[in-house]
């Protein structure tokens, strides 16, 4: 990197109702500024700036992407937070499917765009508005170099063995019909930050990142690259997660269908994602706090924690195996930061490889730490995920922005 090279990269995450967005210095890696368009396409939308310490807010109707990228830079300008809009040296997004065809962060050209939308199969409501995005900027921003950062790419240097499913392997080839799991961009930074944490080289050391937010999956990480991970075609697949069921028998799906009238897979699709997991076995919430508040006085809350714990325990124990042992377990995200009972409830599991978690270390939350005792034969960390700086220290990297 140039000595004494400033530059201003945003960093974006478009969904179907939000767009959320950090400015950094690079390679400083400070924020600059950050916010986002809550209720995006419906009425009162939410526009959220946090700058200099102070947090403004407007309401009013913003009706989609175009007019939210247009109130962002506008924004950015009358705020003074950038004197132009040439001030933007690159902008960095967040696409959720990349399927086969994108294995790395990539420039966002035309041909790049009209790939990402041929691959919204894979993720029907995130690709075409992450596309749609990545077009508006484009037309405000038409010369500023525009990097895709893709939540399966990561996850692309798995074996065969580990994405492929028992199905006729034709599928694979004409359908794209495998795993591609997802949250990759967290798991990378987790575990290069784990890494950096511990002092020792990423690419020495077998490791399992637990991503634990209302979506929650878990790679296995050996070498520095995924060589397994929980999530598979879709994210529904693996451990129990707020809403999703994961992992369950396809004769099942179809046995449910049979019994309750249900003709539209979708429908079935639905429930599996937005009724099931810990709000489907609770009949409470799909929030593990309220969880955690009647865990004593609601058997359902404590059956929802206990299989919720149960599964996560069997995919850890599979990557044990996998990898042939462990030197250090991670845990981010919403539950994994928060919950410090939780991460104790699944660590004592690991008590015959020697993990130790110390429970002094372990009493905080959103902080970088290490919370083994100093004897544990395999390290166990809290790590924040940070997935905004992953997409501008990839926009920096992939646009050669330092050259």
């Amino acid at each position: 990197m140039l000595e004494g090279l400033k530059m201003k990269v945003l960093a974006v995450n478009t969904g179907s109702s939000t767009l959320k967005w950090k400015l950094y210095e690079m390679p400083a890696e400070k924020v600059i500024a950050e916010g986002m368009v809550d209720r995006m396409g419906l009425s009162d939308s939410i526009f959220t700036v946090k700058y200099n310490g102070e947090k403004t807010q407007q309401i009013g109707d913003i009706p989609n992407a175009n007019i939210a990228v247009a109130k962002l830079m506008n924004t950015l300008t009358e705020q003074k937070i950038i004197q132009s809009f040439h001030e933007i040296a690159g902008i960095g997004h967040r696409i959720v499917a990349g399927g086969e065809v994108f294995r790395d962060s990539t420039l966002m050209t035309k041909d790049n765009i009209a790939k990402v939308r041929q691959l919204s199969d894979f993720a029907p409501l995130h690709n075409p508005v992450e596309a749609g995005g990545i077009e508006a900027f484009a037309q405000i921003l038409p010369d500023t170099p525009q990097v895709g950062v893709f939540d399966t790419s990561f996850h692309a240097s798995m074996p065969m063995e580990n994405f492929l499913y028992s199905i006729p392997i034709d599928y694979y080839r004409k359908y794209g019909a495998r795993k591609y799991g997802a949250h990759g961009t967290s798991h990378r930074y987790v575990s290069a930050r784990a890494a950096q944490m511990l002092g020792v080289p990423l690419s020495s050391l077998k490791m399992i990142t637990l991503h634990m937010g209302s979506g929650v999956s878990l790679t296995a990480i050996k070498g520095g690259k995924s060589i397994d991970t929980s999530m598979g075609f879709t994210p529904l697949a693996g451990v129990t997660m707020s809403t999703r069921s994961g992992d369950i028998d396809a004769s099942l799906v179809a046995y449910l269908m049979d019994k309750m009238k249900i003709t539209n897979p979708e429908d079935m699709i639905n429930i599996l994602n937005t009724k099931s997991g810990i709000l489907g076995l609770s009949e409470l919430s799909p929030d593990m706090r309220d969880l955690e508040k009647t865990i004593h006085t609601r058997p359902e809350s404590k059956l929802a924690i206990d299989v919720f714990v149960n599964r996560i325990v069997k995919y850890i124990g599979s990557y044990i195996a996998i990898m042939g042992g462990l030197d250090a377990m991670v845990f981010t995200a919403g539950i994994g930061e928060g919950d410090i009972v939780m991460r104790e409830r699944i660590a004592k599991h690991f008590d015959y490889l020697g993990l130790k978690v110390d429970p002094e270390r372990n009493n905080i939350r959103s902080q970088d730490r290490i919370i083994s005792t100093d004897d544990s034969k395999v390290k166990v960390l809290l790590v924040p995920t940070n997935e905004e700086l992953m997409i501008a220290r990839d926009t920096v990297r992939v646009a050669h922005l330092a050259e």
